[in-house]
């Protein structure tokens, strides 16, 4: 039992890291690409893309778990890859109907899918092997960040326009990975046999027949979907999810700076010349190794310490700050926002690679911090109503990315940074005082 459970957390990794080395780098390049293509058959923005995508992910979490209940979690992950792969091979033939459509159907996937690896983790884990599970599952996933983008890197290098045979090439190789990826979610085994498909054998009753189960299965999960909104509900009125939503605000609008705006802001710069577009996969990986390095430091040495987030999340401000300024002088004001010409603003350093490249480390090595320390505090404080305040954690994200890459397109450089300064210093300071409060809550139950 437990040979089989390593093997289906290690299956479901890679599963994660085939669709999502197709669909992170996908993020990171299709503004570039939809900027690169000569025919009118596509006339969107890989930013409203995104951000329609996020919007639509953050409102269907709300329905997934109804879902992955009926139909179990290993056709819900292949039924979202099928969604995934459809909205890569989009590219390949790009059209503006098909182009947003699947931006739809991918929000819907991507609630499904997540909420069903959530529920098929669990599912393959018990006490003493959940953070095992959860670091190989992690580790694997975060892995998607290199491929992709390598590849970008060697193909782009010393290009600079994309042409229709390359950006075919692409996007039938992710198309590849994507569909792999999808096809291994077959591949997971059954570890716990189904009680529901059986009535008491002393009792001497048949088999429940496949219609009767599925409507218990469906009663049954619309009923706890009513009671975790319920609880959703109630938890958004509390003090400590209030003071939280500031920060994990903050971490949607550098979610979707890191993901997809930095990159299109790099290959758009006019002094990187033929290097530009190369580039873009190059500033992928290194934010991958950020968040790599982030995750392994923070997320395992430090999560049992209390005391120590606070000094994380910090950490993660300053990071972050220092990477904003270093864009601020580095990278031309009209960089988020040239459509089919590279930048015309010239920035207040002459732009350096490395500099840029430093920031993408950087971005990731703080959105790590900001995340890990997030999903420990909500552990902690919410340890009994786990699912639903990571639910709110989600939502809240996810909204605030959709907001962002709506307006990416149309703000100048300094003002996006602005923004997310002023968030991420207002969500910094909230987070200290969900920990004060925390902290004094302990002291005062130690007393008593």
């Amino acid at each position: 039992m437990a040979d089989l459970r390593i093997y289906n957390v290690v299956i479901l990794g890679l599963g994660f890291l085939f669709i999502f080395t197709a669909f992170t780098t996908c993020g990171n390049i299709e503004q570039t690409i939809v900027k690169s293509l000569d025919n009118d058959t596509i006339t969107g923005s890989g930013y409203h893309s995104l951000g329609i995508i996020y919007g639509i992910f953050s409102f269907s979490n709300l329905l997934s778990p109804t879902v992955v209940a009926i139909i179990g979690p290993q056709f819900t992950m292949f039924f979202s890859g099928i969604l995934y792969s459809g909205y890569v091979a989009v590219f390949i033939t790009p059209s503006t109907w098909s182009f947003y459509l699947t931006s739809v159907l991918i929000g819907i996937g991507a609630a499904m899918l997540w909420t069903a690896q959530g529920h098929f983790l669990v599912e393959n884990s018990d006490a003493s092997t959940i953070n095992r599970n959860t670091g190989m599952f992690w580790a694997l996933l975060q892995c998607s960040m290199l491929f992709g983008n390598l590849y970008i890197y060697l193909d782009w290098n010393g290009r600079i326009e994309i042409s229709d045979r390359s950006r075919k090439t692409i996007f039938i190789g992710l198309l590849v990975t994507s569909v792999l990826g999808t096809l291994s979610f077959l591949a997971l085994r059954k570890t716990l046999p189904n009680e529901e498909e059986m009535l008491n054998e002393e009792e001497g009753q048949p088999l429940l027949s496949s219609r009767t189960m599925y409507k218990q299965r469906a009663n049954s999960a619309v009923q706890d979907a009513k009671s975790e909104f319920k609880t959703i509900l109630q938890l958004l009125k509390t003090k400590t999810i209030l003071l939280l939503s500031c920060c994990m605000a903050y971490s949607g609008l550098e979610l979707s700076f890191y993901s997809g705006v930095y990159g299109t802001c790099i290959g758009a710069t006019t002094e990187f010349g033929v290097a530009a577009k190369g580039l873009i996969g190059i500033s992928g990986i290194v934010v991958g190794i950020g968040e790599i390095v982030g995750g392994g430091v923070f997320g395992l040495v430090c999560k049992n310490n209390r005391f120590r987030r606070t000094s994380v999340v910090f950490l993660g401000m300053v990071v972050h700050f220092v990477a904003f300024y270093l864009i601020y002088l580095n990278i031309p004001d009209d960089a988020p926002v040239v459509l089919k010409t590279s930048t015309l603003n010239k920035p207040y350093l002459t732009p350096s690679i490395s500099i840029a490249l430093l920031c993408s480390f950087l971005l990731g090595l703080g959105d790590s911090c900001f995340n890990t320390q997030l999903y420990s505090i909500l552990g902690r404080v919410y340890a009994e109503q786990s699912a639903p305040a990571f639910a709110i954690f989600k939502f809240i994200q996810s909204i605030f990315a959709a907001v962002a890459f709506f307006y990416s397109g149309y703000l100048l450089l300094t003002w996006q940074l602005l923004i997310m300064v002023i968030l991420g210093f207002t969500g910094t300071l909230c987070f200290f005082m969900v920990e004060r409060i925390q902290n004094f809550s302990v002291d005062l139950q130690q007393e008593y």
